[in-house]
């Protein structure tokens, strides 16, 4: 066993037996390369990156490889997931060097922590134009020992390049404002240039699920009346949904497609995605009561509590995209998933394995085969039908039952905080859009996690401050600091647990991250940092405005600190939200998908967002009418809050939840929002106005309900 036997990340422990000696990224790795003066070798990936558990089988379990490694390097193999600041700083040198990148990353460093060589994967062998491996160690070897003047001075360029990059003079500055609807309404155009009309989605293959910019057009719809916007996410949706990257019979989406038809996935299924999009397909149910968006949000939510959600009641952060064929040959990608036409007669039987091929697109002939070696994968292409909905039923059921029975991939069950704040947000809008309480309490089970695990000061003890590490697993923190993002998906999914549960315990735990964020991740013109201003140094403070698979930690605080502004009446933290969106009125027309997330907060930012009230005894059936119809609405953005009220109409004064003005817990939402004669009422505040109560659910309904004209 190597130094990677004690970590906590699954990733790193796949490696804990190779012959390599790995070390963990650490101050002492780099102090060992200057005692023996040798270069380092850093090697970034991710537990369910197939390409990474390729390489390992190839070369780092190779003893003749990991003998040259020791020989002449520091190995160094880091989690992209544990520390996104790492792999982001050198992946930025990579694809400068390259015009590429991706995972396993490798790059080759001085014991200062220097890049000056740079690639991705390396093969065992030359193949496509790539050395191999062994080659590219023997050719760092040569020039460290010959050439070491040249490979310094190439290192301190790199080092010195990446440290002077700043956003001011990669886009001219972060912007003087939010974005006006003519940018937004810009940023839609560009979309519609991308759309991909014929197969839903934007761009080419790969093509990957747009969940953020999703988001953004269903809020764009809802404020302005746009057909367009409407379009691309009922044309998308439609097309994942029927596609191959949703799993047909378990529920959950896969990372991407390799193709342009949303028909063969990349397997690998990660919590970040799942919770993104089953949040996109609640909301497009909730604009147009599509049952398809109805059952994909639920079969997805219900995916992740049954697959992700670990002991602690947190979420695992993906299932990887190999696993044991069922025959026993060796692993492969999509073994769990894919079928053969022999394989369902094996299960159904011959007449119920013809319908099963005619439901869900799997071809007798091989040739016609979507995948590989006469396998396929499962879709719901237009069949003609009708399909007796019964039959279907026991079909599904069945493949269902006799796939569990394959080994199942492997599952990378640390919990990164960041992502499992998306899955508070999406959990907690589906349980309670769907009458799904067992949804809610999954969510809050997981935010409990968060705060007793993930939330310390190191010494007030968990939960008393706005700090957070990055990972945990079985219920142990980890030893890396958290980055922006997790700050902002974390006060994200508080926020939603407030307005859906209206326990405004988790308001304050979404202002003490967000005040951290404020005094730790903002930089002096306001522009914010992916580390905090005490985190460990790197060779550049890392800072990206853009979303990637999830939003950037940049736009994430900004929708978080928008709603919290909302609640709380706190100008300080709607002016930090209007100076981050100023990035995406500079990027929003160029490069909407992008910036989808910090668009969607845009949206809420010209609707309001909205501020509602709804205050009744805990009880009254009438109050939760109408905060489930505040739920409901539309309105991009709302602020929602429930409570009380500050008088009960009992002459027993103010209820627990409404709160005197000096309990840490009151919502400043609830202050003084009285019954309305005796009844439950809803308040509507919009841009410091409020309108007259309402007591009616219909009332609000018409309240929460942008009225703008069509306009596309």
């Amino acid at each position: 066993m190597n130094r990677l036997a004690g970590v906590t990340s699954p990733y790193l422990l796949q490696h804990a037996d190779n012959p390599v000696d790995w070390w963990p990224w650490s101050p002492e790795a780099f102090e060992e390369a200057r005692r023996r003066d040798v270069p380092v070798l850093l090697s970034v990936g991710y537990a369910s990156c197939h390409w990474c558990h390729v390489m390992a089988r190839e070369s780092f379990a190779d003893e003749a490889t990991a003998a040259e490694l020791n020989a002449g390097f520091v190995s160094i193999k880091v989690d992209r997931e544990e520390r996104p600041d790492v792999d982001a700083v050198y992946m930025e040198a990579v694809q400068a060097a390259t015009g590429q990148g991706g995972w396993p990353m490798t790059v080759f460093l001085t014991p200062d922590a220097e890049p000056f060589y740079f690639g991705t994967y390396f093969p065992p062998r030359p193949r496509s134009g790539m050395p191999a491996f062994r080659q590219v160690l023997q050719g760092v070897a040569a020039a460290w020992a010959d050439r070491r003047g040249e490979v310094a001075e190439v290192a301190a360029r790199v080092a010195a390049d990446l440290a002077g990059r700043t956003l001011s003079g990669a886009l001219g500055g972060p912007g003087d404002g939010p974005p006006g609807a003519a940018e937004v309404h810009a940023a839609l155009l560009e979309l519609t240039k991308e759309f991909d009309a014929v197969r839903g989605g934007f761009g080419g293959a790969p093509k990957f699920p747009p969940g953020m910019a999703l988001e953004f057009l269903l809020r764009h719809h809802t404020r302005t009346g746009s057909a367009a916007a409407l379009e691309m996410v009922q044309a998308t949706c439609e097309a994942m949904a029927r596609g191959g990257i949703y799993d047909q019979l378990g529920g959950g989406f896969a990372r991407y497609s390799v193709d342009a038809e949303w028909v063969v996935p990349h397997f690998e299924k990660m919590l970040y995605d799942n919770a993104l999009l089953a949040r996109v397909y609640a909301h497009l149910w909730r604009t147009t009561g599509s049952e398809q968006a109805r059952r994909v949000a639920l079969e997805t939510a219900d995916f992740m509590v049954r697959e992700l959600r670990t002991g602690e009641g947190g979420f695992a952060s993906a299932l990887d995209a190999d696993s044991e064929r069922p025959d026993g040959t060796g692993h492969a990608e999509g073994a769990y998933y894919v079928w053969t036409p022999g394989e369902l007669r094996e299960v159904l039987g011959a007449e119920d394995a013809a319908l099963a091929g005619a439901y869900y697109g799997v071809p007798e002939a091989p040739e016609a085969a979507t995948f590989e070696e006469g396998a396929s994968v499962l879709q719901l292409p237009d069949a003609g039908g009708p399909f007796d909905a019964g039959r279907i039923a026991s079909v599904r059921e069945r493949l269902t039952a006799a796939r569990a029975e394959r080994p199942r991939p492997f599952r990378d069950d640390k919990v990164v905080t960041a992502w499992n704040g998306l899955a508070i947000a999406a959990l907690a809008e589906i349980g309670a859009y769907f009458d799904r309480p067992d949804l809610v309490d999954a969510a809050v089970a997981a935010a409990d996690l968060l705060v007793r695990v993930h939330m310390t000061d190191g010494a007030g003890g968990p939960g008393t401050v706005g700090r957070l590490v990055r990972t945990s697993r079985d219920g142990a923190a980890g030893d890396s600091a958290g980055v922006l993002e997790d700050y902002a998906d974390v006060a994200e999914g508080f926020l939603t647990l407030t307005a859906v549960t209206g326990e405004g315990t988790w308001l304050r735990l979404a202002g003490l991250l967000l005040d951290t964020v404020l005094e730790r991740f903002r930089g002096e013109d306001g522009t914010l940092y992916d580390t905090a201003d005490d985190a460990e140094r790197l060779i550049r403070r890392p800072q990206d405005p853009t979303d990637n698979p999830t939003p950037s930690g940049w736009t994430a605080s900004a929708a978080a600190l928008l709603s919290y502004a909302a609640y709380t009446g706190s100008e300080r933290h709607r002016e930090a939200a209007e100076q981050a969106l100023g990035i995406v009125a500079k990027l929003g027309p160029r490069a909407p998908r992008f910036v989808g997330w910090g668009l969607a907060a845009a949206e809420a930012a010209l609707d309001g967002p909205r501020e509602v009230a709804v205050v009744g005894l805990p009880d009254d059936p009438r109050r939760a009418e109408l905060h489930r119809t505040a739920l409901l609405a539309p309105a991009p953005g709302a602020a929602i809050a429930t409570g009380p009220g500050t008088d009960t109409g009992t002459g027993a004064g103010p209820e627990p939840g409404a709160g005197p003005p000096d309990d840490p817990d009151a919502v400043p939402l609830l202050a003084d929002r009285p019954l309305v004669g005796g009844a439950p009422a809803a308040y509507v505040c919009r841009r410091f106005v409020c309108a007259a109560p309402v007591t009616r659910p219909e009332e609000l309904r018409a309240r929460l309900t942008p009225a703008a004209p069509p306009r596309d």
